[in-house]
């Protein structure tokens, strides 16, 4: 299953493989990109958005100062 996140205003897809995480970067226009970003596999999805948080706390601004999951609307 693949999760989005917002992350102090970048949006990180996240996607179990096998045993492992694999990030990517999410484009406006769709395209994806290796987000260069080593998940420990053992990180359950409940505790990915503060995995998140504590890694990338540093680009954290006024504007974008929180990491959270973007969940998928029901009307889709």
């Amino acid at each position: 299953m693949r999760y989005r996140f917002n992350v102090f205003g970048r949006i990180i897809a996240i996607e179990r493989v096998g045993d492992a995480w694999a990030a990517h970067l999410a484009g406006d226009d769709g395209k994806r990109r290796p987000a260069g970003l080593a998940i420990p596999s053992d990180v359950p999805h409940a505790e990915l958005a503060q995995y998140l948080y504590d890694i990338y706390h540093e680009s954290a601004t006024p504007t974008n100062g929180d990491v959270f999951e973007i969940v998928p609307s029901q009307d889709a």
